[in-house]
């Protein structure tokens, strides 16, 4: 008889007591989450989330003092715990949206979605994927790195250490291709587009899927077209 998992850990971060009851009370319904605790500002959810461990944070973008941005920037360094980091928004295009990317979020959420978008979101993070819809968070990043410079250089020599397949599966990452839609792309198994991702993410020191589309667009593998799904 297999041990059950454990439950999802979650921290919820808002400057908004009705938004992080809420969420919290949503979350409360699911047997395989647990609310460990909340958050009124960026340091307070930096602090928490110290002293609870969580798996996953939803975490406003916009709080006063320490905001959602750099709180993901403290949670995302090296040597901390690292939790996935889900930020909530009331608008998708939003450049605040794009920076909390780029410090190491996993990926993001409108602040109307239903509860089983949410439950589903959670779920996907926790298990190590990234939140990518393509429509959306394709559609933002692509926005925001047409408007700004590359000026990662690091990053670019990064990916000079990938290999050809992996330069092609990363471009194919980043245009929001699912493992499976690489794998019949290639003809070859969805645990060698697995092998691949992993391999590209440990070589460009990134953390999720959501990190590499960002570095496929702000290195330039991958540039914005004029016309995006939208």
């Amino acid at each position: 008889m297999s041990t059950p998992a454990a439950p999802v850990r979650i921290v919820v971060a808002d400057d908004h007591q009705i938004v992080r009851s809420g969420f919290t009370a949503l979350l409360g319904t699911q047997p395989d989450f647990t609310v460990v605790g909340t958050a009124e500002d960026g340091a307070e959810a930096v602090r928490v989330c110290t002293e609870t461990a969580p798996d996953v944070v939803l975490m406003d973008v916009r709080m006063p003092g320490v905001d959602g941005i750099e709180a993901t920037r403290q949670l995302a360094s090296p040597g901390s715990d690292r939790p996935r980091v889900v930020i909530l928004t009331t608008f998708d295009l939003d450049e605040y949206v794009y920076d909390a990317l780029c410090a190491g979020a996993s990926g993001f959420l409108l602040k109307d979605v239903t509860a089983e978008q949410l439950f589903h979101a959670v779920r996907v993070i926790a298990a190590g994927e990234a939140l990518l819809a393509p429509t959306v968070t394709r559609r933002l990043i692509s926005e925001f790195a047409r408007q700004r410079p590359r000026t990662d250089n690091s990053r670019a020599a990064g990916l000079e250490t990938l290999t050809p397949r992996e330069t092609q599966v990363l471009r194919l990452v980043a245009e929001g291709l699912s493992n499976p839609e690489i794998a019949a792309r290639f003809t070859v198994t969805e645990e060698t587009v697995k092998t691949h991702v992993s391999r590209i993410l440990a070589k460009l020191g990134l953390r999720d899927r959501t990190q590499a589309v960002v570095a496929a667009y702000e290195t330039g593998l991958v540039v914005p077209s004029s016309r995006e799904p939208g």
